[in-house]
């Protein structure tokens, strides 16, 4: 057979192959999926406005090593719909889940295994799970690529703190081949055809994913066994290493997490994105009668004796309780030192602090929680002196194992009626929606570890903030300012949030500054967010934020020095007694004014490198 004779049976065979393609839009039209079946296997690809988003690449699922997407045939299709909308502790108070879907029966014709790929077309975004029904013992795998656009540029860091490392900004073709990227993994689409970030949701009873780069392009989806240790599970669980470095096993149906590509024309859309949480399961009613609002879930600011000094005894942590009660903060986080008090000492902490509206939070190595048992004494302690939630640390891996851990700790700690912040975890899933007693997640290189913070703290809004909710530690005066300033920092509270918002700065240095007043009015929890046009990730991070009728603005700033206007078009009618807060010529000072604005008005804005303003807007 000549050359030319099977360059055409091989184009022939590839045109049969791809002759049947399925698609599905999102709401507005503007964002396409579309599958096909190739030589190769499955493949997707996503669009923006007809801009590729996700080029051509191989979707699906391997079992005990069989890759289930080559050799298929396409089956029934059922398409749906989701129009909803519920509360939120997130950018916005409510959240809106509006997408048309589509369940695409499949079949692997060698093993004659029968499965599901189910995809949703959002308005900001796709998200796509695979379900294989069967008993008995199995092993998963992944066999999804996500192949960007050439030209993308990338904000990525990789996996040896977890995560908590610090994004870089790269051109997409200067990802190594075979290097780890942490999710959420934000890129600019070329030719300002807008951004998209690759994440993950509704990661229950899994192990968890990370990226891995081919070098040309290609971002392959690793599990969790697959991904070397971390320097922190390394230091911490040596002995664990070689285990979580199987796959594991699932036993029943497999159900995987969505794999989610948030897509918007703009860094506001992003920001707003509800997908991750719109895909999780929303909570149980019985463990919590009112969601978000059930009565001993409560949202607040929290005291922290740890990264500014702090007299670690009882009468010292009643002092702390007492400035948070000033500062009007509802709780006070104790790090690990409590555990070396009687219980007695720690009953009297919670009820002097309890008479002035402030809950005790406690901190807890997860290796001390090691099983139920375990993980109950804890909790039932804390239910009988009043505790109000703990902070539970140091899970460093995403071995299905570990992720296992949380649901435990969330469904136990639903039981004693305690609210849960995470640290040394990984990053959110939407496991906040189907356990609203979750208030933080750490996930994220926060003022626990050393500066430089500009360029950092202005990556952070549009890179890992988009998975959800997080626990940086903001705002520090002193020693750990770095290359910031006051202003900058005061701004951290509002662009860094968690509806458990805990405070890097000492109580009484909060009080000591200027800003105090402006400092004690931010809430922890939000109505509306906007993210405005002068925003540009790693240089400068703009939103105006809104709770109830008073609206705050925060603008911070990266490396380089600048001047912006912006404008006030997010304010309501009528007019607005503003407090605005300046850089001065020194970091460790600002300039606070006063004056009445109207949402006609415009505010120029100088930033010294590492500098930022904040606004407050009252009507």
């Amino acid at each position: 057979m000549s050359l030319r004779m099977s360059h055409l049976l091989f184009c022939l065979a590839c045109w049969l192959w791809a002759a049947e393609e399925i698609s599905l839009d999102s709401p507005d039209g503007a964002i396409r999926f579309r599958l096909w079946a190739g030589p190769a296997g499955l493949q997707y690809a996503v669009t923006l406005r007809d801009k590729p988003v996700i080029e051509p690449s191989a979707i699906g699922i391997t079992v005990d090593k069989v890759r289930l997407s080559e050799g298929v045939e396409f089956g029934k299709r059922e398409p749906y719909q989701t129009k909803e909308s519920y509360p939120w502790y997130g950018p916005h108070s409510t959240a809106t889940d509006h997408a048309n879907g589509l369940r695409i029966a499949l079949r692997h014709l060698s093993s004659g295994t029968a499965y599901t790929l189910e995809v949703r077309a959002y308005n900001d975004g796709i998200a796509f799970r695979h379900l294989v029904p069967g008993a008995g013992s199995r092993v998963p795998d992944e066999a999804t690529v996500f192949q960007l656009p050439a030209g993308s540029t990338v904000w990525v860091h990789d996996l040896e703190d977890h995560y908590e490392g610090q994004h870089q900004r790269k051109s997409l073709r200067a990802l190594a081949p075979g290097a780890w990227v942490a999710p959420p993994l934000t890129y600019r689409l070329p030719g300002n055809a807008g951004y998209a970030s690759l994440t993950e949701a509704g990661l229950v009873g899994y192990s968890g994913m990370a990226l891995q780069s081919d070098g040309r392009g290609g971002l392959h989806a690793r599990l969790g066994h697959a991904v070397p240790a971390s320097y922190p599970f390394r230091l911490r669980f040596a002995q664990d290493v070689e285990r979580l470095s199987q796959p594991a096993a699932i036993t029943g149906p497999i159900t995987t997490p969505w794999r989610v590509v948030m897509i918007g024309a703009d860094l506001n859309t992003l920001v707003n994105c509800d997908i991750v949480h719109n895909v999780a399961a929303p909570p149980d009613p019985k463990s919590f009668p009112r969601g978000i609002h059930t009565e001993w879930i409560k949202p607040g600011r929290a005291v922290w004796s740890y990264l500014d000094g702090g007299n670690n005894t009882l009468e010292g942590m009643k002092e702390f309780s007492r400035l948070a009660a000033e500062l009007g903060f509802e709780y006070n986080l104790l790090e690990g030192f409590w555990a070396k008090w009687p219980e007695s000492d720690l009953k009297e902490l919670v009820d002097y602090s309890r008479q002035r509206g402030v809950g005790i939070i406690l901190w807890r190595s997860r290796a001390a929680l090691g099983d139920e048992k375990r993980i109950r004494e804890m909790f039932a302690m804390c239910r009988r002196v009043g505790v109000a939630g703990v902070k539970i640390d140091f899970f460093d891996h995403e071995h299905k194992e570990v992720i296992d851990l949380y649901e435990t700790i969330l469904r136990l700690a639903a039981e004693y009626r305690l609210i849960v912040d995470f640290h040394g975890a990984n990053k959110p899933t939407g496991l906040e929606r189907t356990w609203p007693n979750l208030l933080g997640v750490e996930a994220i290189r926060g003022m626990e570890m050393r500066g430089p913070y500009a360029q950092h703290e202005v990556t952070l809004p549009f890179t890992r903030m988009l998975a959800g909710l997080a626990d940086y530690t903001p705002t520090h005066f002193t020693r750990r300012l770095a290359d910031t300033t006051w202003a900058h920092q005061v701004a951290n509270a509002i662009l860094l949030p968690a509806p458990l918002l805990v405070y890097a700065a000492h109580p009484a240095n909060i009080l000591a500054n200027p800003t105090a007043e402006v400092l004690k009015s931010i809430p922890s929890v939000w109505d509306e967010t906007v993210v405005l046009p002068i925003s540009e990730i790693g240089e400068v991070a703009a939103f105006a934020r809104r709770k109830g009728e008073t609206w705050f603005l925060a603008v911070n700033n990266g490396c380089y020095a600048r001047t912006v206007r912006v404008d006030l078009n997010f304010l309501g009618p009528g007019t607005y007694k503003a407090v605005l807060i300046r850089d001065q010529a020194d970091p460790d000072s600002v300039k606070i004014e006063h004056h009445t604005l109207r949402s006609s008005d415009s505010l120029w804005i100088t930033l010294r490198s590492g500098g930022g303003f904040v606004g407050r807007f009252t009507r």
